[in-house]
């Protein structure tokens, strides 16, 4: 689990780049937004997903799923999102608001308010 702390001027401008990306890459804020839901739907944590789509060390967030099939299909959503030739944007994105962490900026994308978001967080 990662906490974090933010301000509400961290996570408006995390908003304001998430806007900008949109703005410059639809189809690949389309497939974040996809990867981000279906994280929220099956539980998995936020943590998780942008360790995969920054090539990070998983390991402290590996999701206890029973069936292997289901994880299976999530890792290949993710790389399909990972595949979009625009993929470096969002990653530079991710690198830009590390401190804001994957969880928030995963909720902003998904229209969250930044206000809804402001303090200590253990959003995993």
């Amino acid at each position: 689990m990662i906490a974090t702390l933010c301000s509400i001027d961290e996570l408006k401008e995390a908003k304001t780049a998430l806007v900008d990306l949109q703005d410059s890459y639809p189809a690949l804020c389309e497939k974040f937004v996809h990867v981000a839901g279906l994280t929220r739907s099956l539980q998995l944590k936020y943590q998780y997903m942008g360790c995969l789509i920054m090539d990070e060390n998983s390991d402290d967030c590996i999701p206890n799923i029973p069936y292997s099939s289901v994880l299976r299909l999530y890792k290949k959503e993710v790389q399909t999102l990972k595949n979009d030739e625009h993929i470096d944007a969002l990653k530079k994105l991710f690198r830009s608001f590390k401190d804001t962490g994957y969880a928030k900026i995963s909720l902003l994308a998904l229209g969250r308010s930044p206000e809804s978001l402001i303090g200590a967080s253990s959003v995993k």
